[in-house]
């Protein structure tokens, strides 16, 4: 359990995907300006992550050393077919919103390096909950973006309206820039407490 938790503890916070190792950025200029949209698509992230994890795991040493990276592909390639087959069945507005995406979900850095760096290695249970806790690191990373550019830009909340008509609308949340702006604030906050707790625990283990 205490591999689980470590996991949990890197994935999550202190080796965070987004804020740490600054990958998976392209996704936060595609859907972050709407809390909703941004939700489903990252549970179709952290779904297809963690399965492709745990099916690559099973696989690992059936898999030749020279086409691996083909494979890896191919796995996530169908599990994002299968997430994108579920939103047009199921939410097909969120699916046309979207777009493509959706399908671009493949690309991801997040779940290829999830899969090449662990996957590749390790069994597969511990492999799928890898992937999971580094789909919920990006899931709250991507959804606190969200939360504020849909709340200033719009006024609402997951479409309900939370602010006063009175109060003016900033226009620049919705445009792609302002994701930068918001995750780079976001990402300096993050940083500046791991670096800040960081330092006062070798100064603590100093005096010691």
């Amino acid at each position: 359990m205490s591999d689980f938790k470590k996991i949990l503890k890197n994935n999550f916070w202190f080796e965070n995907p987004v804020i740490v190792q600054i990958l998976g950025i392209c996704s936060t200029l595609a859907v972050t300006n709407n809390l909703r949209n941004t939700i489903i698509m990252t549970i179709g992230v952290t779904l297809v992550t963690a399965l492709s994890n745990f099916t690559i795991s099973a696989m690992r040493n059936l898999i030749p050393r020279k086409v691996r990276m083909i494979t890896q592909v191919l796995v996530i390639s169908f599990y994002v077919i299968m997430v994108d087959i579920v939103l047009r069945a199921y939410v097909p507005d969120v699916s046309k919103a979207l777009g493509p995406y959706v399908g671009l979900i493949i690309t991801n850095c997040i779940i290829m390096g999830r899969a090449e760096a662990f996957a590749q290695g390790n069994k597969p249970l511990i492999s799928f909950w890898d992937g999971f806790t580094a789909g919920l690191g990006y899931m709250f990373v991507l959804v606190v973006v969200a939360f504020f550019r849909e709340l200033l830009g719009f006024g609402t909340i997951l479409g309900f309206q939370v602010l006063p008509n009175s109060f003016p609308k900033w226009t620049i949340m919705v445009m792609p820039p302002s994701a930068f702006f918001v995750l780079a604030s976001l990402i300096w906050i993050i940083r500046g407490m791991q670096i800040k707790k960081d330092v006062s625990q070798s100064s603590g283990g100093e005096k010691k």
